[in-house]
C-alpha cells in the first residue's frame, strides 16, 4: 500500500475535482482511495507514506503522438541544401538520419526522450518509429527500453514505399509481430498500433498490403495525414482526392485510427474524421517548426471530433505543447478569446480517452479504480486555485521541470526529481558515444 498524501490533489474527475490537503491510496498498479489525509492515514496501514508537503498531486501526463528515432539529431550538423518546402526536410534531416540506425541507436534514442518524459511527468506515449536499415525487431527494442525506464507506452512502426518493397514488407510484419505479441501479452503498459509514414507515401498497393495485414489486429492505424501541403497535393493529382478522403474510402479510418496533424484538409474530411470517430492529434510545435500551418482544430472541435495532443518530437514536455497550443490560434485569428478551452481539453481530457481506447482500465484520472499514474508538481500559488481556473494555474505558472514526483502503474519512477533504480548518467554517456557514430554516418 502507498499513500501519496499532504498535497492539492487535483483529480479530473468531475465528481470530485480538487480536495485540498489530499490523498491518494494506491494498493499494486491501480487508485482504491482518495480523500482526506488525516482520515486516509487513519484508516490505512501505510506500507509507504510520500508527503507532497503543499505541491500539486495530479494525474501524469499523456502524449499522443512522439518520435523517439529523432532524439540524435539534437545538436547534428546538416549539410543538407536549406529547406524550401517541407517534403525538403524530409528528405535532408529524418529521412536520412533514420537510415543510419541501428538497433542499439533505436534502444538509446529511445531511453533518452523516455527520462525526459518522466522528468517531465509524462506517463504515457504513443510513440511512431522509423529506421528502415534496421526494421525487424525495432519494436521490440523500443519496448524494451520502456521496460526498463517504466513508461507506459503505445508503438508502431512507420510503414513507407520511399526504401521500396523489401522494407515495406519489413515494416508491415514488424508492425503485425509486434501487435500480436502485445495483444497476446495483454499488459495495459505495453500496446501495439499499425504505423503508416503518410499518404504521399504509401501507394495503392503498399496499402492494400497493409489493410489486409491489419484486418485481423483491432489495433488501428498511427498516420500522417496533410501535414504539409504536398501531401494534398500528391493525393489530388493520384487520387483525385484529399488525404482523409484517400483514407475514409479506402478504410483507414476507424475509431482506434490516430490521424496526426490533419492541417490541409476541408470541411468535408473533417465530416468523415467525424463520422469514424477517428482520433486527430494536434502537434502546434512542430507545425510551428516546420512551417507547415496550422490546423483547424477550434473548428473540428466544433464538429465534434476526439482532438488529442501531441510533441511530435519536437520536446519531452507536454507544458510546451500546451503553451504553444494556447497561443498559435490566437495569434492566427488575431483573436485573444479564442483556444482557452480546446487545448487544456485535449491535454487533460481527450488525451485520456484517446489512451482509454487502447487499454482496458481508466488512466489519466485521479478516482478508485483507475491506473496509478499521477505525479507531484512543485507549485506554490500566489493566488488562490480552484476547480475554474487550475488550467489557467498550470499553463502560466509551471513547466514540465515542476515535477518531481513521477509514479506509473504503482511505481515510483523519479521521486524528489530522482530517479529510482535508473543510471541516468551512464546512459547519457552512452548516448553521446552512440551520437558522434551516427552523426559521421549521416
Amino acid at each position: 500500500m502507498l499513500l501519496i498524501g499532504n498535497g492539492l490533489v487535483i483529480t479530473r474527475d468531475n465528481a470530485r475535482p480538487i480536495i485540498e490537503n489530499g490523498c491518494v491510496v494506491i494498493d499494486g498498479k491501480k487508485i482504491v482511495e482518495i480523500g482526506l489525509t488525516k482520515a486516509l492515514k487513519e484508516k490505512y496501514s501505510v506500507k509507504r507514506f510520500i508527503d507532497a508537503k503543499g505541491k500539486l498531486i495530479m494525474p501524469g501526463f499523456i502524449n499522443t503522438h512522439m518520435h523517439y528515432y529523432s532524439t540524435f539529431a539534437r545538436g547534428m550538423a546538416n549539410d543538407s541544401p536549406p529547406a524550401k518546402k517541407f517534403s525538403d526536410i524530409l528528405k535532408g534531416l529524418w529521412w536520412r538520419l533514420d537510415k543510419v540506425l541501428t538497433l542499439e541507436d533505436v534502444y538509446y534514442s529511445s531511453l533518452i526522450p523516455m527520462i525526459e518524459q518522466i522528468k517531465c511527468g509524462v506517463t504515457t506515449v504513443f510513440d511512431h518509429h522509423s529506421s528502415p536499415n534496421f526494421v525487424t525487431g525495432s519494436l521490440f527494442k523500443i519496448a524494451e527500453a520502456a521496460k526498463r525506464i517504466g513508461i507506459r507506452s503505445n508503438l508502431c512502426y512507420e510503414t513507407s514505399d520511399r526504401d521500396g518493397e523489401t522494407i515495406v514488407d519489413q515494416a508491415i510484419a514488424e508492425n503485425v509481430d509486434f501487435i500480436k505479441y502485445c495483444n497476446n501479452l495483454n499488459d495495459d503498459m505495453l500496446k501495439g498500433m499499425f504505423g503508416l509514414h503518410a499518404s504521399m507515401t504509401i501507394s495503392n498497393k503498399t496499402l492494400v498490403k497493409c489493410l489486409a495485414a491489419s484486418n485481423s489486429l483491432n489495433s488501428g492505424f498511427h498516420v500522417h495525414c496533410a501535414e504539409g501541403i504536398e501531401d494534398l497535393e500528391d493525393a489530388k493529382k493520384l487520387y483525385g482526392k484529399g488525404v482523409i478522403e484517400r483514407w475514409h474510402d479506402t478504410g483507414v479510418l476507424s475509431d482506434k485510427t490516430i490521424a496526426v496533424h490533419c492541417i490541409h484538409i476541408n470541411d468535408v474530411e473533417m465530416d468523415m474524421l467525424k463520422e469514424k470517430n477517428t482520433i486527430v492529434v494536434h502537434n502546434p510545435e512542430s507545425n510551428m517548426g516546420n512551417a507547415v500551418g496550422v490546423a483547424s482544430v477550434l473548428k473540428m472541435h466544433e464538429k465534434g471530433i476526439l482532438l488529442g495532443l501531441g510533441t511530435d518530437g519536437y520536446t519531452a514536455d507536454m507544458m510546451e505543447s500546451y503553451k504553444v497550443g494556447n497561443l498559435i490560434h490566437k495569434h492566427v485569428f488575431g483573436d485573444s478569446t479564442v483556444a482557452w478551452g480546446e487545448i487544456p481539453e485535449m491535454l487533460f481530457d481527450n488525451n485520456r480517452v484517446i489512451a482509454e481506447r487502447f487499454i482496458g482500465n481508466e488512466i489519466g484520472i485521479l478516482k478508485p479504480g483507475a491506473l496509478a499514474d499521477l505525479i507531484i508538481v512543485d507549485y506554490d500559488s500566489p493566488t488562490p486555485i480552484n476547480e475554474s481556473n487550475i488550467n489557467s494555474h498550470l499553463l502560466f505558472g509551471i513547466n514540465g521541470r515542476f515535477v518531481d514526483t513521477t509514479i506509473i502503474n504503482g511505481k515510483v519512477i523519479m521521486e524528489d526529481r530522482k530517479l529510482v533504480n535508473i543510471d541516468e548518467e551512464s546512459i547519457l554517456a552512452k548516448s553521446r558515444e552512440l551520437a558522434k557514430k551516427v552523426w559521421q554516418r549521416f
